[in-house]
This record gives structure tokens, sequence and C-alpha cells, in this order.
């Protein structure tokens, strides 16, 4: 890798292998942290689902955008599935204190109750993901008799970020709660999250790699406990290729190998219409920005000053995202609005080859039994790999209760350390902050897409900023905008924002 394109991977929020250890961690949202839709668990106080800037922007799309803020993705992150755990790193490292130190037992002193809010939970096990976060509080609480732990769950869409923002800024009934990055800023500016400085050991700082800090930094304090990336990859349904005699192409594979395969996986199966792809559109997810980057072009330039998706790179990205749907016609009818459940239903029942996502799915669909494969995404006109994701974070409110702030700090220690990952194998759902975490099937297969992900800014502008861009992409998709319409004109509102810093 080049001095030049090791600078522009750390300036625009890439994720990098440093020291031979995969340096990522949790998104959404965009993304990335990623999760099945299902009802959230509602132990602690519900918060109101009312206006956010978030919110309003999504509905000024069309009335047929308006469905499209269902269940989602990185993140910013969500993250649902199941069996896997945490990034790739040499042996030596999984020896070390950091892998080695007791995560568990909080010298906190606190008895009482904690509440926790987790993106993607369902009450009862309802998915993967719901069963090693009960696992995990349980073996903290087993450690830690005298603290009960309540999970509450969220959704990974705009309504689940809107939801748990209010819960937050109102300053009850949340102690610890899982987050993308970019709505962290926000958080940090109006004072609802506290720093983890005076948390974080040596063993911790070593062990955390280096440039996730970066992402949670305000003001020479830290917010955030890193948790994990979920860069988005393509979902190859194997089955449906091997029915239809396709083989999978190699991994240095074209938008125009992408088409000609998705053209060959689209086809009629009895009564059922089988699509050769489909993707997630929300305002909290990036699951479709890969094909805009991949022709070079990034949303804001480096020092995130400036607004640099209207360009002609940036338009022939998009063309290849509407393209597929107004030429190619490989997508189902409701591209554009599909639900996170309906998409998860169709890779099960067979009936979609193809699908951009993070990577909490993965364990999802294999418990399910599905023969699937990750894919790096096509590439485009700039010849490089390239994909998207939100970093995954677990942060800690403000407590005047000092001895219930270290206890809760001591929760999300453990939910982001190796030891949690020992006690509940399959915890981790994507590559993982610390070197001291190990990844397995089906996470890493996401190994080597996520050094090359572009990772949704960490400014207090972006939950707005990308819903400025989420209903002209959905319009773009419905031919209701051309690409160049679609990314040029939020650009001086975007600018104007930039502006602001």
């Amino acid at each position: 890798m080049s001095e030049e394109t090791r600078k522009r991977l750390s300036r625009r929020k890439f994720v990098a292998l440093t020291g031979g250890a995969l340096v990522a961690s949790g998104i959404l949202a965009a993304c990335g942290d990623n999760t099945a839709t299902t009802a959230p668990a509602t132990t602690a106080p519900a918060a109101t689902t009312a206006a956010s800037t978030t919110a309003a922007a999504t509905t000024a799309a069309t009335s047929t955008t308006a469905a499209a803020t269902s269940a989602a993705a990185t993140t910013a992150a969500g993250t649902t599935a199941a069996a896997t755990t945490s990034a790739a790193t040499t042996a030596a490292v999984t020896t070390s204190a950091a892998s080695t130190g007791d995560f568990i037992t909080s010298k906190s002193g606190y008895k009482g109750n904690l509440d926790y809010w987790a993106l993607g939970y369902a009450a009862g096990g309802g998915n993967a993901f719901s069963k090693s976060s009960d696992s995990a509080v349980a073996a903290f609480m087993k450690a830690n008799p005298d603290i009960k732990v309540t999970i509450t769950g969220y959704t990974p869409d705009n309504a689940g970020f809107a939801k748990v923002v209010n819960a937050v800024q109102s300053g009850s009934g949340v102690d610890a709660f899982r987050i993308p990055n970019d709505s962290l800023p926000t958080l940090i500016q109006q004072g609802a999250i506290a720093p983890i400085d005076d948390y974080l050991t040596a063993d911790d700082k070593n062990d955390i790699l280096p440039n996730l800090f970066d992402l949670v930094k305000v003001n020479g304090k830290l917010y955030a406990w890193p948790l994990w990336v979920p860069p988005v990859g393509m979902y190859m349904n194997l089955d449906i290729f091997k029915e239809k005699g396709v083989d999978l192409p190699p991994k240095t594979w074209t938008y125009d190998d992408f088409v000609a395969i998705a053209k060959k996986l689209t086809f009629t199966r009895g009564s059922d219409k089988v699509y050769g792809f489909s993707a997630l559109f929300d305002p909290g997810g990036v699951d479709s920005w890969p094909f805009i980057l991949s022709d070079g072009a990034l949303p804001l330039s480096s020092d995130n000053k400036k607004y640099t998706w209207n360009t002609a790179d940036a338009y022939s990205g998009l063309k290849k995202v509407t393209d597929l749907a107004l030429v190619h016609k490989v997508t189902p009818p409701d591209f554009g609005t599909q639900k996170q459940d309906d998409l998860l239903t169709a890779m099960k029942n067979k009936l979609q080859a193809m699908w951009t996502r993070p990577s909490g799915d993965a364990g999802t669909l294999t418990q399910a039994g599905l023969n699937i494969d990750i894919w790096p995404i096509p590439l485009g006109k700039s010849g490089k790999p390239i994909s998207a994701g939100g970093v995954g974070l677990i942060a800690v409110t403000p407590n005047k209760d000092t001895a219930k702030q270290k206890a809760a700090m001591d929760l999300a220690r453990y939910l982001t350390s190796p030891q949690v990952e020992q006690d509940v194998p399959g915890y981790y759902l994507a590559p993982g902050a610390r070197k001291s975490v190990t990844v397995k099937a089906p996470y890493n297969k996401f190994a080597d897409i996520a050094p090359n992900a572009w990772i949704t800014p960490s400014i207090p502008q972006w939950t707005q900023i990308r819903t400025l861009i989420h209903p002209n992409i959905q319009n773009a998709v419905f031919g209701k905008m051309t690409p160049e319409q679609a990314l040029s004109q939020p650009a001086d509102e975007i600018n104007k924002l930039l502006s602001q810093s």
C-alpha cells in the first residue's frame, strides 16, 4: 500500500490493518451495526419517538419513500445476528495480558439496577444476537450478584435511533447503550455521554486498535467503548447460483460482471419470481452506498468541511444503483422501499440471489441453514475495492452516583472485551475493536472487506446530512430524479451545515 493511499484511508476514516491486527469495530449503521427487525423489549421507560432531525428529513421524500424507514442497517449501524466472534489478529496477541485479564468483575461497590439499551435486541431471545446478549448480561450478573441488568431493545432504523437518543436526552432509564459512531457527537455536545478515560486501563489502551480512539475523541477526551465494525459485503445465495449453473466470480469482479450474473439469477421459478439483487434503503444505513463510492467519489472532503458527492464520479456511482432497477431489471418491484424483514425472508426462501449487507446478518442466515458466501463489492471505475460501515460503540450516560456510573462502565468494558466471547461463544458479530478478539466463521469472511470500508464520519452534522441524501437516493431509484439531480440538490444545504462546525 502506498503512503498516499495509507493517508487517504486514515483521513477518510477507513478501517485499516495495523500491526497485523484488523482495525475495526462495530455500525450502524450506518452502518453498520445491523439487525433483523424485531419488536424491541420495553423493560426500560419508553422514550418518545418524536421528531428528531433525522426522522423529519426522511418524511420529506415521497409517500413511497416513507415505507423505507423500516429496519436496518449500519451503522450505523444495527446488528442482529448470531454466532460469531470478532476481529482477526495474531496468536501472540490473543495470549496477551489484555486477553486474559478480568473484565467481568465490577469493583464499583454498586448494588442495584443498570439499564442497558441494545441495538437489534428483542426480548425473549427473538434473534441470535438477543440470545447472546442475554447470555452475556447473565454472565455479568452472575459475577456481580448485587447488580441487575435490564436490557431494552431498539431497532436499527431512524425510528429506533430517535427512540434511544430521546431516552438518553431525557436523563433517565439509560445507563449504557449501543450506538453507531455517527450518532455520538451530538450527544457528547449535549453532555449526555460520560467520558471513559478514567476507566481505561493501560492494557485497554494497548489492546484497542488506536485509530478507533479518533472516532470517539472530542476535546481530548474519549467518550465510548469501541466494539466492532460491520462492513458491507455482498451476500451470495449459493443454492440459487447452483440452481442456475452460475459459477462464483473472481473476488476482483467488476460491476459489469455483477450485472451479468444478476441477470442470470433473475428468473421465474413456478409461481415465484427470483431476483438477482436487492438492498435495504434507510437513512440510518449505508447498504447501497458502496456502489456509489465505487467510482472514486466520497460524500465529504477529507477534512469533513465540504460536500463532495456533486461530481461526475458520484453521479456515475449512483447510476450503478439506479440502473439495477430501471435498466437491468434485476431487483424486486419494491426495490428502495423493502423492509429488513422482507429482505431476510427473501434470502431465506431463496427468492433473492445477492444482497449487500453488513456482517451481522451472516450469522442469522447461517443459523437458518442458508448456504451463503460473502464476496467483496464489485469494482467500479476507480478499480479499487470499497465498502462502507459504521463503528459500533457502547456508551455510558453521566450519573451523579459515582458507584453506579463505575458499574455501567464495567458493564460496557466487559461487553466490548475478549472475555465476553470466551464466556459466550458467538457473541461478536463483526471484526472487533480489540487485537485480542479473534474472528470466527461466518464473520471471518468480512476480514478482507473491512480494511476497505469507508466509515461514516463522527461529526455532529452527519445525522442531518445522511437524511438529506437518503430520500434523493430513493427518488433516483424510483426514476423520479436523475443521479445528477439527486446528489447535487442537497449540496448547498449540506455545505451550510458543514460550515457551522
